[in-house]
């Protein structure tokens, strides 16, 4: 396998390339920020863009809906519309969300069976029929996330021989025998089996990991697809794993945000547009469900707030993404915001932050540092998965060890405290990344790989 270079040349003129992608959903986390990103500015390129979805937010009548339903079993699809009519009265309300869930199996319980003994759900039928949702001559199939239970992996044996398929990677799922991030487990090189957490998503309830590790590479490895990583790191993992069989090319396309709405502002009028204090020193932590993201350390950062506390430090803290009271720690408020869906809002909280920290336990490449470095807000992050590659250590941010609060307070203190060292790191975060992650050199280098795939057809069976 090879790392594509991206040069201008390669582009053919605009055509009408058709591009459908896939996702969980269409309006969501990172990956649902990158699929739709890619969605969006496709369109208003010019080409022919589609998104198919288990899913649906948005009212975009180019989104389509994964149909599972019409091709399961009538007793099946009986139970389904029960729950569906549920849901339509109901809404999703957690309390019972796992119980419709369950009413939907009622009709199957061969995949009850095999999920009790831990096999990872692939059986949606609709998978095979990604490309007859739209009329259209599909050119490049292109999916994201595939885990989530809505997508038969199976179906890559058939997809790839119709159309060039592309793979782009947000974690390591596809590598293993069970979960999104192994964190310092290696087994998934070698078979997995015997595993050392059966909960981290997506969870299973038995160690099937050595069945589901086989079964993945079996289909890999009739299979024939492209693979994009947007770290080096995660290409590397690739490169040691299961999926390598059925990799005719690939490349790392690092991901990349919006600079017209994450860009430097004034911190004054940020904070007076937020309700903030012009005068108060204010540290930004933005992720999903914060005190419980198996992927965040919020423990580290906790402990962080406390050390900068102990050094009577008033600081305020705001964790953007999660609905929760307000916690002082002595001088220090963490104060929780829950999850904002304008990105316009969710840059002013960036712009309006001296210090971006961002503790993790496993990251592959998050929007949300790289969202704070084009508002010109210096990083403080774990040196974890492709973070590396996103902070150029000294100069846009800092990196620190793993779970190391003292390191982690010292870092954030030291931008705090000197003015003219924040102005100058946040000046070169933002011009860092309009240089590196910008969305238009991101779009950029996917349809310039579209377009060498295309090209080199003769390679795809």
């Amino acid at each position: 396998m090879s790392i594509l270079k991206f040069t201008a040349e390669s582009r053919t003129s605009k055509s009408s390339l058709h591009i459908l992608q896939v996702n969980t959903s269409d309006i969501g986390g990172g990956a649902e920020k990158i699929a739709w990103n890619l969605f969006q500015s496709y369109k208003e390129l010019g080409y022919q863009s589609t998104l198919a979805v288990d899913t649906k937010r948005s009212n975009d009548p180019n989104v389509f809906c994964i149909q599972d339903s019409e091709y399961r079993n009538p007793i099946a699809r009986f139970f389904i519309s029960i729950s569906s009519h549920i849901e339509s009265s109901m809404g999703k309300i957690s309390t019972i969300a796992g119980f419709n869930e369950k009413i939907k199996l009622v009709g199957e319980p061969k995949r009850v069976i095999n999920r009790l003994k831990g096999h990872e759900d692939f059986d949606y039928p609709g998978s095979l029929h990604i490309l007859d949702l739209i009329e259209d001559k599909t050119d490049i199939l292109h999916c994201h996330n595939l885990h989530g239970n809505y997508f038969d992996l199976r179906a890559l044996i058939e997809l790839s021989k119709r159309v060039p398929v592309v793979l782009t990677l947000h974690d390591a799922w596809l590598l293993s025998g069970h979960c999104a991030h192994s964190f310092e487990c290696e087994k998934w090189k070698i078979g997995c089996g015997n595993c050392p957490d059966l909960t981290i998503y997506p969870r299973i309830s038995k160690d099937a990991t050595l069945y589901n590790w086989q079964r993945k590479k079996e289909i890999f490895e009739q299979s024939r697809f492209y693979v994009v990583t947007p770290c080096q790191w995660l290409m590397e993992k690739v490169n040691k794993s299961i999926l390598k069989t059925g990799v005719i090319d690939s490349c790392i396309i690092p991901n990349g945000v919006n600079t017209k709405i994450f860009k430097p502002y004034s911190k004054v009028s940020a904070r007076e547009e937020l309700g903030l204090h012009p005068d108060e020193k204010i540290v930004l932590f933005a992720a999903n469900g914060i005190q419980k993201n198996i992927w965040k350390d919020y423990k580290t950062l906790k402990s962080s707030l406390t050390i900068i506390s102990a050094n009577n430090k008033k600081v305020l803290c705001i964790a953007l993404g999660e609905n929760a009271p307000s916690i002082n720690i002595g001088s220090v408020e963490i104060r929780f915001i829950p999850y904002q869906r304008d990105p316009g809002l969710v840059a002013r909280y960036y712009q309006a932050a001296d210090v971006y920290v961002h503790p993790s336990r496993a990251d592959t490449f998050p929007n949300t540092v790289l969202e704070a470095l084009a508002c010109g807000t210096p990083v403080v992050a774990s040196k974890v998965g492709g973070i590396p590659e996103q902070i150029i250590e000294g100069k846009t941010g800092y990196l620190v060890p793993e779970g190391d609060e003292k390191k982690m307070a010292e870092k954030i203190i030291c931008l705090l405290e000197n003015e003219n060292l924040k102005t100058q790191i946040g000046r070169e975060a933002a011009e860092d990344a309009i240089k590196r992650f910008s969305l238009e050199r991101m779009v950029d280098d996917y349809l310039t790989f579209y377009e060498i795939i295309l090209k080199n057809k003769e390679n795809f069976h």
